[in-house]
């Protein structure tokens, strides 16, 4: 079992001012792998104050010193790759195939979106009516990142705030410690200056709010649930800090006669089941068009039948565990929920597949006839199910798709150009991928609505951790 009690301050690994123990499981086991302890506001304050120390010297750093920083950063984030990966496989059940691609490699392609748009954003430039803009670090931030994918959030937070010029400290998910951990070596190791970048571990009413009511602490950045979204912008008011939130989803995927319905539907399937549903922008509200309803309903229930569901450690193109318990307990609520309510079950259901009697495991499941009231078609599930509706024209469509709290990502599956710009524009989220594509490293990530406010990932992910300052001269 790994010791991993001490938090990173100041260039330093450092004993918590008063020990919380606090055990890490394996999802997949159920069985301890790690102890942490849980970090109080007076670690908060120590960890503040030597970002707020540090903060000085590396705002005023060149754009070229940042730029062979992060070059230093890659090079020693690829030397521990397999320790990452490896890291994220037990604390957080993610399958080797998975953890080894994209929860690790997220490491590497955000660091070069990162890269490309601090060469091309100008720190100095001439505005339209002649005055000088500059753009200046915002300060010390406080980061939050959550456990669903861990690498993803750490890197999207702490690598801008670097480009930037800015001092961190960051608060990784408690469930989750490890890779975290891992990371702040590697950026011990490429020579990140002591103060710049600290960790602290610990929960979010009590490190994250302590960060979030700091005065010393100039910007908040949060990725997790809304309910916590709001809780940081009610603890950041009184200090008027500026606090961007990556929160919750209930993305729509909209599915069209015009386009290959199978093979629309079974990838939709596949993508709302990756990393076990645990995923803000995963497609979990399929919208299809009336004449190929039926149709889809049977391929479905075919996909998510043929879903293989296990051990974590084996290779494959398998779903693991949810993160924990009380997650399990959520998720299973809410399949009951869909049941009670009258959605038609046509895969899955409650309990855990058979045969896998340990470890946090869920049947993938797809319920169909979903009307956009039910619970289950409101409420952000965060595993791997699925629902299932019926439309009969665009316009509607686009009515049920955008009637949701939500707007993170959007879905369009359609053989039809003019329909998918007409989608894309009608569409109310922060990122719409037209049928089997993706949005390239250093493209903005974030929602509208209860989705969140401001975006990460390249020139936009920077640009939230800096100040604009406007200069007249006589």
């Amino acid at each position: 079992m790994k010791d991993l009690r001490k938090f990173y301050i100041n260039g330093e690994w450092v004993d918590p001012i008063t020990p919380n123990d606090f055990p890490v499981l394996n999802p997949a086991t159920e069985e301890q792998i790690a102890v942490i302890s849980l970090g109080s506001a007076a670690d908060v304050d120590r960890a503040v104050a030597a970002a707020n120390a540090a903060f000085p010297a590396f705002s005023q750093t060149t754009k070229d010193d940042r730029l062979g920083l992060l070059a230093d950063i890659r090079a020693a984030y690829v030397a521990r790759y397999d320790e990452i990966a490896d890291a994220v496989m037990q604390e957080m059940g993610a399958p080797r195939d998975l953890s080894w691609g994209a929860q690790a490699a997220v490491g590497k392609g955000h660091l070069d979106g990162v890269v490309e748009a601090l060469k091309a954003l100008q720190f100095d430039s001439t505005y339209l009516n002649g005055d000088q803009i500059l753009r200046e670090p915002i300060g010390v931030c406080g980061l939050i990142t959550p456990w669903n994918w861990p690498v993803n959030q750490v890197v999207l937070k702490v690598l801008p705030a670097l480009a930037a010029g800015c001092t961190m400290v960051l608060k990784p998910s408690e469930l989750t410690p490890w890779d975290a951990m891992i990371y702040a070596e590697i950026l011990h190791e490429a020579g990140v200056p002591a103060g710049v970048f600290n960790l602290v571990n610990g929960e979010g009413p009590v490190v994250g709010a302590a960060m979030s009511r700091h005065p010393d602490v100039q910007m908040m950045s949060f990725t997790g649930s809304t309910r916590a979204g709001t809780a940081i912008i009610k603890d950041a008011a009184d200090t008027v800090k500026r606090v961007t939130l990556e929160l919750g989803g209930k993305s729509p995927n909209l599915v069209f006669a015009d386009t290959d319905v199978d093979e629309a539907v079974a990838r939709g399937v596949r993508h709302c089941f990756q990393n076990t549903g645990q995923s803000c922008n995963a497609p979990t509200r399929m919208l299809v068009e009336a004449s190929v309803y039926d149709r889809a309903v049977e391929v479905a229930r075919e996909t998510a039948l043929a879903q293989k569901v296990g051990d974590p450690t084996q290779p494959g193109d398998h779903i693991g565990p949810l993160i924990s318990q009380m997650h399990w307990d959520k998720v299973q609520g809410l399949i009951q929920a869909g049941i009670d309510e009258g959605a038609r079950l046509i895969a899955g259901g409650t309990g855990k597949p058979d045969g896998l009697n340990a470890g946090y495991y869920c049947r993938p499941t797809v319920f169909a006839d979903v009307t956009n009231d039910m619970t289950i078609a409101r409420e952000e599930v965060f595993g791997p199910v699925l629902v299932m509706l019926r439309f009969e024209t665009e316009e509607e469509a686009v009515r049920i798709a955008n009637d949701t709290p939500y707007g993170l990502a959007a879905y369009v599956q359609t053989g039809d150009a003019a329909r998918a710009d007409r989608l894309v524009r009608a569409l109310r989220a922060g990122d719409v991928h037209v049928n089997d594509s993706d949005i390239s490293w250093g493209s903005p990530f974030g929602g509208y609505k209860m989705s969140g406010q401001g975006r990460e990932g390249g020139l936009f992910g920077i640009e939230d951790f800096l100040e604009i300052k406007a200069v007249s001269r006589a």
